[in-house]
């Protein structure tokens, strides 16, 4: 394969602040400590974590014609990543967040949904696109143009040509079940967050809503937790409980985007499931302690470090869970 990971979907333009208490009335003005920029998106904050992990990334998607869309591009390229089958469309805005970050890491944001909304992958692109051992698509829900049947198709031909296939969902709503459940047979893992996944399977207990997902097709569903952790269920029945890091969190925003390049990273070096969550979940865990998708994160060395090093939270019940890991 040409590519070690290919990150199909939403990159968007992130400016950030932190902390934000409250917003101003009228035309008031507060005062906080600290303003940085980030490249951000379930697929964006995935491929730079996976580059900077060492992984040979390709970026796939869009950006528009305004003057965050050459900062994006730079920014991608800066970490190594390849951005030749990154889209610069006309007419539209780069996908763009307002993100206020909250004293203890929440992050509500604004958001301006661009191009994201209107890049399409078209069959002569598929021969560099899926030439990739992990294609992942991130932000199912906000893609018009992609979600549904042309995702679906692209991910059955990722898998008729071998590759490793991971998906994730951008704030899920049940409107999306339909886009999903038409690439579950086509999907290898499928890495939810716990709360989109209960919104998408109507369903509450972890154990159950995992099991949803199986019986749609796919291979492996890995719920995260938040502070609980990682919850792994395969079709093959080996299921357990990952314990989350002990950190003082920063910013959450694009935690669950460096999990996913985490997994990435695990299947590519070959680690077994049991590694490849902890070392997911302690990408994840570096995530936040920096301002920004991917600002705590350096590379494969120091996060492997990190999963030796740092203290585990104790472990929650989690009913019909096989076991915790070790």
């Amino acid at each position: 394969m040409r590519y070690d990971y290919a990150s199909i979907g939403f990159y968007t333009f992130d400016c950030l602040g932190r902390p934000v208490g409250a917003i101003p009335p009228g035309g008031g003005t507060q005062f906080i400590e600290e303003i940085d920029l980030a490249v951000s998106g379930a697929a964006g904050a995935a491929v730079i974590a996976a580059a900077k992990h060492g992984l040979n990334c390709l970026a796939v998607g869009a950006v528009g014609d305004d003057l965050m869309a050459g900062w994006v591009m730079d920014r991608l390229a800066s970490f190594g990543v390849d951005i030749s089958t990154m889209q610069r469309l006309k007419g539209v805005g780069t996908s763009t967040s307002i993100v206020l970050t909250r004293a203890d890491g929440s992050r509500p944001a604004l958001h301006m949904k661009g191009a994201t909304g209107a890049f399409v992958i078209t069959p002569d692109m598929w021969d560099k696109v899926l030439d990739a051992t992990v294609v992942h698509l991130g932000g199912v829900g906000l893609m018009d143009h992609m979600d549904g049947a042309p995702s679906a198709e692209l991910f059955a031909e990722a898998k008729r040509r071998g590759a490793i296939t991971t998906v994730d969902v951008f704030a899920a709503a049940e409107k999306d079940l339909d886009n999903v459940v038409g690439l579950l047979p086509h999907t290898d893992y499928f890495l939810p967050s716990i709360e989109e996944a209960r919104v998408l399977s109507g369903l509450e207990d972890v154990e159950d809503v995992a099991r949803f997902f199986l019986d749609k097709g796919v291979t492996c569903c890995i719920l995260t937790l938040g502070e609980n952790g990682a919850y792994y269920r395969h079709s093959n029945g080996d299921r357990f409980l990952m314990p989350a890091f002990d950190i003082e969190m920063i910013c959450s925003c694009g935690c669950g985007d460096a999990f996913n390049a985490g997994i990435a990273t695990g299947l590519v070096r070959g680690m077994d499931p049991e590694s490849m969550v902890r070392f997911a979940q302690a990408t994840s865990a570096q995530n936040a302690l920096g301002l920004g998708s991917q600002a705590g994160v350096t590379s494969f060395d120091q996060t492997l470090a990190f999963t030796r090093r740092a203290t585990r939270t104790p472990t929650i019940a989690v009913h019909g869970a096989a076991r915790t890991a070790a």
